[in-house]
């Protein structure tokens, strides 16, 4: 998809708005969040716009997470860090809509405590089951 003159993301790809670039890929861009929740954090994009990972084309899934790999590799070699948190928000808590994978080094008692959400659990596992096979149904289409 082209870009679209709107995007935050789009303009970093075109060059029209600086950002610090981690990694610059045919297809994909790798750069440091403006608002990083610590120094390090990378939001890795597809160049091409796409808002959300279903709307990503099959033969980017690969290459896109084949980057996110080297990105959490390079949190603990080059940064030092204990290990990564690799998230992607589609539609909400999408802060810009354009596709991005955050790459965020992490340490123990770094003050992130595990997901942003509150957990929840099952009815019983009768509830988890149902659950479990209306996702397989429509895995299955």
């Amino acid at each position: 998809m082209p870009a679209t003159k709107s995007c935050a993301f789009c303009a970093i790809v075109d060059r029209t708005t600086p950002a610090h670039v981690v990694l610059d890929a045919d297809e994909l861009l790798g750069f440091l969040d403006a608002r990083p929740l610590f120094p390090g954090h990378t939001l890795l994009i597809p160049k091409a716009h796409h808002v959300t990972l279903p709307e990503l084309p099959a033969g980017l899934v690969g290459p896109l997470f084949s980057a996110a790999q080297r990105l959490a590799t390079a949190m603990v070699d080059g940064l030092g860090a204990a290990g990564s948190f690799v998230a992607v928000n589609n539609t909400v808590s999408q802060s810009v809509p354009h596709l991005h994978v955050h790459v965020v080094p992490r340490n123990r008692k770094d003050g992130l405590r595990g997901f942003f959400w509150p957990r929840t659990t099952y009815d019983d596992d009768e509830h988890a089951a149902a659950v479990a096979r209306r996702l397989r149904d429509a895995l299955d289409g």
